[in-house]
């Protein structure tokens, strides 16, 4: 008996819930029907939202990576030996400054020997320029004379110059990033010696869009910040803007970076470009999905009792999923935002939730 009454519970269940879902297929089938009837007799479901100007902040952020403003690397500009070396990676040097000496005994001897060589010439010329006065030498004989000086003197001027050169001196104001010799070692001409970097001021270098390039000029005020030290705000100032962009329309932009005492930013590491606009007037934005396949289109459809019509715009600057449009939209319009693909001008539609 038991048995017989658990099965009846049972089968009572299932007929149930079997009840439910043919009613809840009819309903959803139902909808399904009078979805396809309002697309039928053209009454198209659409996504709409109402034109109006609005206020927008055109401040944007670039990033990219500190370079300094000034590095070289330094080439031996004479053959010789290492006598002396009087700095070390790290070392903070001033231009002018002294920071190795190379061995230049034979490079003195050359030079007491284009002196001795000259100071010959010189009585020798003087001597021929007061024969000349008296008609006891030719003007030739004078010419030859002042030539041969002219050229010892050339030959006593580059050896004392090669002799200089022997006091290798920091050409700029820097830190020794790179040392890459050793005292004793012999240098040929050209080898390198050192890179010296100076990073009293900086470079940041980012890129930036076509659309907000346009507002940027030489000599801007930017203020920078960095992730080692986001407390504080450093002064930098643009100094370069690419004349072509990327293939992204994107354009390579510098600016030049004043160090904070005790806050000092070090090259290779991460900033912030902080680009303060200059103050817009309201301007009409839509949504992007607004346009017909594609912002490119220049074509929206806007609703215009229950009917939707092409509409030809001129679209501006584009802010994330936002697009400015110039001309072709007035306030109070409606646009429609969603659906257009089952459009055509003059299609009746019906407004949809989002």
């Amino acid at each position: 008996m038991k048995k017989v009454l658990i099965y009846g519970v049972l089968t009572i269940a299932a007929i149930a819930a079997i009840m439910w879902k043919l009613t809840a297929n009819k309903k959803a089938n139902a909808a399904k029907t009078e979805f396809v009837k309002q697309s039928n007799t053209g009454d198209v479901p659409v996504v709409t939202e109402k034109v109006a100007r609005v206020e927008f902040d055109q401040n944007f952020l670039a990033n990219g990576n500190f370079e300094p403003v000034r590095e070289l690397t330094f080439m031996s500009d004479v053959a010789g030996r290492i006598t002396q070396l009087m700095v070390d990676e790290g070392s903070y040097v001033k231009q002018g400054q002294v920071i190795a000496r190379i061995d230049n005994e034979l490079l003195g001897t050359d030079l007491q020997a284009a002196k001795v060589n000259l100071e010959q010439l010189k009585v020798d010329k003087e001597r021929y320029e007061s024969a000349y006065k008296t008609g006891g030498v030719t003007q030739k004989q004078m010419d030859d004379t002042r030539l041969q000086y002219e050229v010892a003197q050339s030959k006593y001027d580059a050896a004392s110059r090669k002799i200089r050169d022997t006091y290798v001196k920091a050409p700029i104001n820097g830190t020794i990033n790179a040392k890459y010799v050793e005292q004793g070692a012999y240098l040929a001409l050209g080898t390198k010696m050192f890179d010296i970097v100076d990073v009293s001021r900086l470079k940041l270098k980012v890129t930036v869009p076509e659309q907000q390039v346009i507002h940027l000029q030489l000599g801007d005020k930017v203020e920078v910040t960095s992730n080692v030290f986001p407390e504080v705000k450093y002064s930098g100032k643009i100094t370069f803007i690419a004349a072509k962009g990327d293939n992204t329309l994107s354009y390579p932009v510098e600016m030049e970076v004043t160090n904070v005492s005790g806050k000092t930013l070090r090259a290779g590491m991460y900033g912030t470009a902080n680009f303060a606009m200059p103050k817009q007037d309201p301007a009409i934005l839509v949504s992007r999905t607004s346009f017909v396949g594609g912002v490119n289109s220049n074509q929206v459809y806007v609703m215009e009792n229950n009917t939707a019509k092409v509409r030809k715009v001129v679209a501006g600057r584009i802010y994330g999923d936002k697009v400015e449009i110039r001309e072709g939209l007035n306030e109070g319009e409606t646009v429609i935002t969603g659906g257009q693909i089952n459009l055509t001008d003059g299609s009746k539609v019906t407004v949809q939730a989002k």
